[in-house]
């Protein structure tokens, strides 16, 4: 069974709220997944995202005083996401193929018991 959540998906609305929230890694699972999927394919919403990631992270580090590529950054950040999209998909995978390990060993076991 391949992992695959379904849902309608992420509207521009609801992924720009998301935003902060992607920013200061606050998302995680489905939600993460939908907002990445989203942001990758609606270049409105991707552009939504760089504008406030430069805003939030150009001032902190104008602060700072410390060269950056914030681009460069943001790109990495979207990546580090797909990454731990991965990871939850891996996770979700080895869950399934553990709880089906356990329902075969119940099913031998009782054909054990039962002399099936």
């Amino acid at each position: 069974m391949v992992y695959r959540k379904m849902w309608q998906g992420m509207n521009c609305k609801e992924a720009e709220k998301k935003i902060p929230s992607f920013l200061q890694d606050d998302l995680d699972g489905s939600k993460l997944e939908e907002f990445v999927e989203h942001v990758e394919n609606c270049s409105e919403c991707k552009e939504e995202l760089s504008i406030q990631f430069l805003v939030t992270e150009g001032l902190e580090r104008l602060e700072e005083g410390n060269n950056f590529n914030l681009q460069e950054e943001l790109l990495m950040k979207l990546e580090f996401a797909e990454h731990r999209i991965n990871v939850h998909r891996m996770l979700w995978y080895i869950l399934l193929c553990l709880e089906a390990a356990v329902a075969a060993a119940i099913i031998i076991a009782l054909c054990v018991v039962f002399r099936l």
